[in-house]
């Protein structure tokens, strides 16, 4: 292979000049609109592939089991832009931790584990502003 590149190098200019491709006729306003036509198909298929994995992404991750889950997240409180409290039970244990940047501190272990009314665990607000926005009730999640 470097025998060949030196032996292209050892070359005269006029053997590359007299190879170089003459240049391209400027563009008219047909292959424009061509041009631009099929960007914007290209586009749009790679926005569909996005859209289609990230439907085949929720349907892999619905099939899976979630029943022998050890910790749950029970609800969260907001404090501020970054700091929150969390409620997570693990096992038959439910404790209070304090979320912040970079940071999380085990508040407190409750003695007694508080029954909350709905049985399923909270989400995230950012989840469940998507999930109002695309339309679809937290319920309707099976």
């Amino acid at each position: 292979m470097s025998r060949f590149f030196f032996l292209l190098m050892g070359l005269p200019g006029s053997v590359w000049a007299a190879e170089a491709p003459a240049k391209a006729a400027p563009v008219a306003g047909g292959d424009l609109v061509g041009q631009l036509g099929q960007m914007l198909l290209g586009l749009l298929l790679v926005i569909g592939l996005i859209f289609a994995l990230a439907w085949l992404l929720r349907r892999v991750q619905q099939l899976t089991p979630r029943t022998g889950q050890v910790i749950k997240l029970l609800a969260t409180q907001p404090l501020g832009p970054r700091d929150r409290l969390v409620l997570v039970q693990v096992g038959n244990e439910q404790i209070l931790l304090g979320l912040s940047a970079g940071r999380i501190a085990p508040l407190h272990v409750l003695k007694e584990p508080i029954h909350l009314a709905d049985a399923e665990p909270a989400t995230p607000e950012f989840a469940q502003r998507l999930m109002e926005l695309l339309g679809k009730d937290q319920k309707d999640k099976s």
